[in-house]
């Protein structure tokens, strides 16, 4: 193991299977766009799962919610897409579990190991692709929640009973409402 992925393991909590193809795959994906860690929203990266993986990418890509460089799309699938919003150029990774060769050993420990040392080309899958560019991050106003009074995006609230209400206090009302 090289110290980045130690260093991902500190972040992540631990080593695993999905940790090592998300670092993995993160490191392909920027090896093909000639790209390092973003610093600020200039690399994209759009996840189709919500699994271990998406922690390392997270911590090698520098995409991340709170920036609004990384989305998430609950597809149930080990891809991702990277990117580049200088380059105007993304890659879309796809892990292949089937050309995991079947005498490796099934134990966490030597499959880690396994991906850690093998070839890209062994089980991951690159290719360009065209990305319609997201939007950069926007700060977005605050509002009080009229029923909660908790503060929420003010593009994400709800009008009702003359009030404001975030998401949850909208849908608790209006379901309240179809009970009566």
């Amino acid at each position: 193991m090289d110290s980045s992925y130690n260093d991902l393991i500190s972040f992540h909590g631990h080593s695993c299977p999905g940790l090592a193809i998300g670092y993995r795959m993160t490191k392909a994906g920027l090896a093909f766009l000639a790209r390092s860690r973003s610093e600020d929203e200039e690399l994209v990266a759009i996840v189709e799962n919500n699994a271990c993986g998406v922690d390392a990418l997270q911590y090698l890509s520098g995409c991340t919610f709170g920036k609004g460089n990384l989305i998430f799309r609950d597809y149930g699938k080990q891809v991702y897409t990277l990117y580049d919003r200088k380059t105007k150029r993304g890659v879309r990774v796809v892990f292949n579990p089937h050309q995991v060769p079947e005498d490796v050993p099934k134990n966490k420990e030597s499959l880690v190991n396994w991906l850690l040392s093998a070839r890209d080309d062994r089980f991951l899958s690159l290719c360009e692709v065209h990305v319609d560019e997201p939007e950069p991050a926007r700060i977005m106003k605050s509002v009080e929640c009229a029923f909660c009074g908790e503060m929420v995006m003010e593009t994400r609230t709800r009008e009702i009973d003359d009030g404001l209400a975030c998401i949850p206090c909208a849908e608790k009302r209006l379901s309240d409402k179809g009970q009566n």
